[in-house]
């Protein structure tokens, strides 16, 4: 996560819910049929748990990107060879 912050250039942060999809799904089925009130109510149940600040310089995190970039082509191309 602190990655992610760095090339973004971002605050990242995580919630206490692993399963943040699934708790996204259900907040807006429950919405819908009205079983939340609103967004404050949501609001209210969403606790974060970690947070990141960006540390790296545009140019590092540029880099960065560059070489995760070149290690997810190298994956695809074994994944290919061996398929």
């Amino acid at each position: 996560m602190q990655f992610q912050a760095d090339v973004l250039g971002s605050h990242v942060v995580a919630p206490a819910a692993a399963e943040i999809t699934a708790t996204g799904a259900a907040y807006a089925a429950g919405l819908a049929t009205g079983f939340w009130s609103g967004l404050d109510e949501l609001r209210a149940n969403y606790t974060i748990t970690h947070g990141w600040e960006p540390h790296m310089s545009a140019d590092e995190g540029a880099r960065g990107v560059a070489g995760w970039r070149i290690g997810v082509e190298r994956t695809l191309d074994l994944a290919g060879k061996t398929g």
